[in-house]
């Protein structure tokens, strides 16, 4: 390992098609980097657009206890004590308006809804597309109701004949002044609080953790990673990124299936 400075202090991971190979694992190789890196001092931080129910059996598995940003900085986890420290809701008659402005402009759309706390239910209406990113879920629900019973985080949208990028933007044309939308992944347009974003969560973990942004590496591979890579001093882009998010980083490393994350940080840090 070199001597020299340690070139950040904090290590922010998105999870899915970033740290995580398609499999849901990390690989040994990762795994061995991180720790090198953390042995420098660095500390290492989830960054995921996941709710923090949805990343909870993933940190365990392996085995993650630090804090973690969620549900696109909307949640703070703290992954070791199995608890929330903050939570952001999301308005749920801003997002009905937010949902009719959208209709209006692009017709129907399937929804489902991600409901607020470690025990919220994930709730999709019978036309929604939903991946399962590894977990089991619930039947979609027959009436329609059920989805604005409980307080929620964020609203998730598919349109029949748009496409992801497609349909994010005009989803935001048509209703960015009431919400934040992002494109989070394949099949996942979702609608935030607005002003939310993974900066903001990432800006108060920072902040709890005693460090800067400017000392702050980022990894990710989708558009709703663009504000993160604003915020941080470094930004390294999976080889399997989206395109809008390539365009703002500072380096594009392998894929998630390719150790890019350890390639990147064994460069870095200068690690062998």
């Amino acid at each position: 390992m070199s001597s020299a400075p340690r070139p950040y202090d904090l290590i922010a991971t998105d999870l899915d098609g970033t740290l995580l190979r398609d499999d849901h694992t990390v690989s040994p190789r990762t795994q061995r980097a991180l720790e090198a890196a953390k042995a420098t001092g660095a500390q290492h931080i989830v960054v995921t657009g996941r709710s923090a129910a949805w990343t909870r059996p993933t940190l365990d598995s392996i085995g993650y206890t630090g804090l973690a940003v969620c549900g696109q900085g909307g949640q703070l986890y703290d992954a070791g004590a199995h608890r929330l420290v903050t939570s952001v809701t999301l308005d749920r008659q801003v997002a009905g308006i937010a949902l009719a402005k959208a209709e209006a402009q692009v017709g129907p759309m399937a929804v489902a809804v991600v409901q607020d706390g470690l025990e919220g239910d994930v709730l999709f209406s019978a036309d929604y597309d939903m991946p399962s990113a590894g977990e089991e879920l619930a039947a979609p629900v027959a009436d329609l109701t059920q989805l604005w019973a409980k307080p929620l985080s964020r609203v998730l949208v598919q349109h029949p004949t748009l496409g992801d990028d497609e349909l994010a933007r005009a989803v935001a044309d048509a209703a960015g002044s009431l919400v934040t939308v992002v494109l989070a992944g394949q099949g996942f347009v979702e609608l935030l609080p607005l002003g939310l974003s993974k900066a903001t969560g990432l800006a108060l973990a920072s902040a709890r953790l005693g460090t800067t942004k400017d000392r702050t590496i980022a990894f990710g591979d989708m558009p709703n990673d663009i504000p993160m890579f604003g915020w941080v001093g470094h930004a390294v882009a999976m080889a399997n990124a989206h395109p809008d998010l390539k365009a703002v980083s500072d380096e594009i490393t392998l894929s998630n299936e390719e150790d890019g994350v350890a390639v990147a940080l064994e460069g870095i840090f200068g690690l062998s």
